[in-house]
């Protein structure tokens, strides 16, 4: 089981690229090691959040559903 998460964000209300974009700025504000849980909807920022954050060196620790959006929890590199 994952620790809690040191920050989180709600990007629900976002639309691409700003998903990701609020996403990153959130993870380079925090440190290494630290979590970050991102709310988001909708088929394009769970496809494009997970694998942005992957490629910037970020570890993808869950995504889960969580009524009408997903959970995704974030170790920054």
């Amino acid at each position: 089981m994952a620790k809690d998460p040191d920050q989180s964000i709600d990007i629900t209300g976002e639309v691409c690229p700003m998903t990701f974009v609020r996403t990153k700025l959130k993870l380079e504000r925090m440190r290494p090691g630290e979590i970050l849980s991102v709310r988001l909807r909708g088929d394009e920022p769970l496809r494009n959040v997970p694998r942005a954050a992957r490629d910037e060196g970020h570890s993808i620790l869950s995504i889960e559903e969580v009524g009408d959006a997903h959970i995704v929890t974030i170790r920054r590199a």
